[in-house]
């Protein structure tokens, strides 16, 4: 099959397209699944440049999200067939092979079926990003109706998926952007409150928002500094939640207000073999297909490449202009 892989670490530019032997169905509840997209996220681009957590076998397949049609079960296969069209999340860390390939091997129990709505592209767009918000927003952050949310970079893959489901629950949304472009986007996803973060204080902006009291929860997506100097425009008793490593981060500001701060990592579950919480994770992406499908959440797609071109996508991410998801293709 055709391939993306990483012969070693390095800059984008050492991501070469090559034919690899497909991979075969090993255990009872393994699906083999042509694949007709792959997700690209910002976790693909760190291990790219760093190396893959657990120090997989060289070369390496990156790709974490995929989408595609079932080809082959295992015997004790029950919960898919033959040309089902599936979504999920796998894969690319560590020595599992990820999805910037043509097939990939998957069990059956980590798979949800796709959206019926959506493209495969558009779909395999969604699970790390969704995954990420919910466990960040109801798991860890515990938001539940009425309260105020403030969400970091809501244009972003990531950010803007969570702005919808914090929106969808009935909570009340604020979130920050660095453009007029990317608060259009916001807009339209129905978040009232944007924050132009370069040109106003977001911390007085939130309190503002929030009638002075601070909001419920804020979910930082870009890291310590913005972390840190979000603890102000959090209530007294507030809770935070960060997708990034907090240890350059006073936590003074938060002591004194009494603030629960949560860590968020999707990926621990696959890395580590945690079968109850990547079940899980399985039903996340199947409440989501169910929200997408009936139109209460949407993914902004904002460019799909050909699979050859994945060290393209990996320039656009590491640029830092992105808003959305970006999407491999394969024209298998």
């Amino acid at each position: 099959m055709k391939a993306v892989v990483l012969p070693k670490p390095g800059d984008a530019g050492v991501l070469e397209p090559h034919q690899v032997a497909d991979p075969e169905t090993v255990g009872d509840r393994d699906l083999r699944i042509r694949l007709k997209a792959a997700g690209v996220n910002p976790v693909d681009t760190k291990m790219r440049a760093g190396g893959t957590y657990g120090g997989g076998n060289q070369p390496v397949i990156l790709g974490c999200d995929g989408a595609g049609v079932v080809e082959d079960t295992g015997p004790a296969c029950q919960r898919f067939q033959p040309g089902d069209e599936v979504y999920f999340f796998n894969g690319g860390i560590g020595t599992e092979q990820g999805n910037y390939a043509e097939y990939s091997v998957i069990d059956e129990r980590w798979v949800a079926a796709k959206p019926a709505s959506l493209s495969f592209a558009e779909a395999a767009a969604v699970p790390l990003v969704a995954i990420t918000a919910w466990e960040s927003l109801f798991d860890q952050g515990g938001l539940e109706a009425g309260e105020h949310a403030l969400i970091h970079a809501g244009a972003g893959g990531v950010g803007h998926v969570a702005c919808q489901l914090a929106l969808d629950v009935g909570a009340d949304v604020c979130t920050t952007v660095g453009s007029e472009a990317k608060a259009e986007l916001v807009r339209n996803l129905g978040v009232n409150r944007t924050i132009p973060y370069q040109e106003v204080d977001f911390v007085d902006a939130t309190l503002a928002f929030s009638q002075g009291r601070g909001v419920d929860l804020a979910f930082d997506t870009v890291g310590p500094q913005v972390l840190q100097a979000t603890f102000p425009a959090v209530r007294f008793y507030g809770r935070s939640v960060t997708l990034l490593d907090p240890t350059e981060v006073s936590f003074k500001e938060a002591r004194l207000r009494n603030q629960a701060i949560h860590l968020e990592l999707m990926l621990s579950p696959m890395f580590f073999g945690l079968e109850e919480a990547r079940g899980h994770q399985t039903s996340i992406l199947e409440n989501c297909a169910r929200m997408l499908d009936e139109g209460r959440l949407g993914v902004h797609l904002e460019r799909t490449l050909p699979l050859d071109k994945a060290a393209e996508a990996h320039r656009l991410i590491e640029g830092g202009h992105m808003t959305g998801k970006i999407c491999l293709t394969m024209d298998n």
